[in-house]
Order: C-alpha cells, then structure tokens, then sequence
C-alpha cells in the first residue's frame, strides 16, 4: 500500500535508535518533554485520550480522529506491531500520537513492521518517555485543548512554540467530514453463508451509506448480514441516496462539529419514512436533524471500555466510543418533534450523556457508539439486527 502524503506541517525522517527530544506544548502552557516517536518534525491538532489497552491500529486509522493528537492512557503501546488486516480506513488519520513507553520490538504472527515504522512511513509525528497519566489528567481537568508536538529541528523556545499552537485552528466549528470520505462511492457486496460475496443486486437489503468518516468494518458487518451497502460520497445529495434504490439509509462516524453539517438528506430520508440508522456522528446529525442541539463534552469518550445502558431493555452493554460531541436531549421525557415522538434510547452510566435516540413515529435510530467494535467489546452487535429488523418491517 502507497504511504499518503502527510497531513501535517512535517520534517520527515527516520527516528534513530538514539534520542532524539521532543516537546508536547498545550495551549494553556503546560510543557512536556520526551522523545520523538515516529517521524521527526512539528504536528498540531486537539489533545484527547483513549483509554483503551488494545486496538491501537484500529484507532489510528479511525477518521473520526482527523486532526486529533491522541494520548494512550495504556503505558505500552506497539508490542503486536503492525499489519494490513486491521485497518479501518485508507491511512492513518490522527495528527499526532503519545505514548508511555513504546515496544522496542514488536511480537505477533501477523506483525509486518513495527508502529514506529508505520508512524515514519505515513509522515505522523509522536512522542515518547512522557508521563501520560500526568497528561490525562490534566486533560480530564482541564478539558480537551489545541496542542502541538515538536522534534528535532522544529523545535525552539517554549514561548514561540505555545505562541504557534494557539494559532493553530480549534475543533468547535470545524467541518471535516468531506476532508475523510470517499470521493467515489463504492459497493461492499453482501457475504453469502459460505462466506462468499454475493452478486451485486442478489443480496437481502440494499442500504446506502454515508460516509462522514466510516470505518471498514462497519459495512462489513452488515454485509455479513446479507446487506449490500453502497457507500456514498459525504456530499452525496437525496437524488444519489435514492439512486441506489435503498431499503435503509445509514450515516456513519465522522469527525469534526455536527453543528457545521447540512441536514437536507437526513430530513429528506426521515421525510420518505425510510429506515435509517446512524451512529456516532450520525447519531449527532439525526439528534439535529429533528430538532435538539449538540454541544461539545469536556474531554469526550474515546476507548473501549464505556458502560452504556440500553433503555428499552435495560441491558447494560460495554462499548466503543470515540467522540467529544454530544446530544442535547431529554433523558426524563418523550419529546414531540417535526417527525413524530423520540425518545433517549441510550444513555452513558458514568456522566448520563445521550448515547442514542429511538423515533418512535418513524423508523429511525442511532447511537453514540460503534457497534462495529474495531477494536472493541462485541456487546452493540445487535444493533445490525435491529437495522434488519426495521428493514423487513418496512418491507412488510
């Protein structure tokens, strides 16, 4: 696979075996100092965590991460190394990574290069030997904020690099989806039951996906349900959707500020009562497209270890998150909107936040998490089906 251009401000090379300093500069001063990990240079971006233990190439290739300095909560990072199976997207996205103490060799049958390597080969600037739970914490404080990395040449005084941060853009307002989506649409042909991939037009449901930022494995799993699932183009308009002749819509994971996103097809799906499902900036979209507000979380759910509780079954499932924007919604009501009754559907046991909506006069839901579980517990699983389920209802 061809290595992308970079996205960021880089001075590419190799990161030797000797130590080479870094410095990780947040927009309210704090300073910390490491080594360089992955390629040499400068980086800017939103400082978040992930709090998962596993799953670090699935997260680097996540596109809901564009323009996001990642910090691993978990100290070692990198001992399974790298291969081509698990990635979620076409590169990596995040703009910068963090790590405690990165694997100095690789060990995993599958590995084919270490993530050092990776990180030098895709032009991605890291740093290493901080204190990451310091970090944490003090975004956890704090709150997610604007950050810059610097290695090697680029660095320089502290004050001219804080000064160069604050500069760089904030993610509130930013719109992104398009900067990560496909610019052709594509079809995921459905999986037949020996495994097989079904002629295009012979599978169970056809459903047409936006793409804000999806992850490979999400199509996948529907295809393993029999559905084939045309991927569409972030500007794709209602003609192109209905082009596909669909028996569900779904909108999937993305980066940037819901607020930035125009809701003409989401309204136009809901509008022909065609079943939809979305999750996590797609469950944002749909909050907005009937009538609530988003707003952006203090430092967001990023891992693979949330408690979310399903409200209609009272189930208490753990999950995959990755987002800092949230619903605006009632927890304690069903609110009366331009498309009929909602309802929270899901809801985060550790601060309550919305992780999902249910139309109860349409068919549509979402959620605030991946189901897809790249990398992840297979708790959400269900949600597929639930999308099977609202399909073959409409179609009876």
């Amino acid at each position: 696979m061809t290595a992308p251009a970079p996205t960021t401000t880089t001075r590419l090379r190799a990161v030797s075996r000797e130590r080479v300093p870094a410095v990780l500069v947040l927009e309210d001063g704090r300073v910390f100092r490491g080594q360089a990990y992955g390629a040499v240079g400068e980086t800017f971006g939103e400082a978040v965590f992930n709090t998962g233990m596993t799953g670090y190439q699935e997260t680097l290739t996540d596109p809901s991460y564009h323009r996001q300095v990642v910090v691993m909560t978990a100290p070692q990072i990198g001992n399974t190394g790298v291969n081509d199976e698990d990635l979620e997207s076409r590169r990596i996205w995040v703009a910068g990574f963090v790590v405690r103490d990165p694997a100095r060799v690789p060990s995993n049958w599958r590995s084919v290069r270490s993530l050092d390597e990776e990180l030098v080969r895709q032009g991605v600037v890291g740093i290493s030997g901080i204190d990451t739970r310091a970090l944490t914490r003090h975004l956890r404080e704090r709150g997610a904020m604007r950050v810059g990395v610097f290695s090697g040449p680029a660095l320089a005084d502290e004050a001219e690099l804080l000064a160069r941060v604050r500069t760089a853009p904030e993610m509130a307002g930013a719109d992104l989806s398009a900067e990560v989506a496909t610019v052709e649409p594509y079809v995921v042909p459905a999986v037949g039951p020996g495994g097989e991939a079904l002629p295009v037009g012979s599978a169970r449901f056809t459903v047409a996906a936006l793409d804000l930022g999806i992850k490979a494995m999400t199509p996948q799993r529907m295809a393993e349900r029999g559905i084939e699932v045309h991927v569409l183009p972030a500007t794709a308009t209602l003609d192109d959707v209905y082009a596909v002749n669909p028996d569900g819509v779904f909108l999937s994971n993305g980066p940037g500020d819901p607020a930035t996103a125009d809701l003409t097809v989401i309204q136009g799906v809901l509008e022909r009562r065609t079943p939809l499902f979305g999750i996590c900036f797609g469950n944002q979209l749909l909050g907005r497209a009937v009538g609530f507000g988003t707003y952006k979380l203090k430092y967001g759910h990023r891992g693979i270890n949330q408690p979310v509780q399903d409200r209609t079954t009272g189930k208490v499932e753990v999950t995959a998150h990755n987002h800092g924007f949230a619903v605006d919604a009632p927890l304690d009501r069903v609110s009366d909107t331009p498309y009929g009754r909602v309802e929270v559907s899901h809801v985060c046991l550790n601060d309550d936040v919305v992780e999902g909506l249910r139309l109860l006069d349409t068919p549509a839901f979402s959620v605030q998490y991946h189901p897809e579980a790249a990398a992840g517990p297979h708790d959400a699983a269900y949600l597929f089906d639930r999308f099977v389920e609202l399909m073959e209802g409409q179609r009876a």
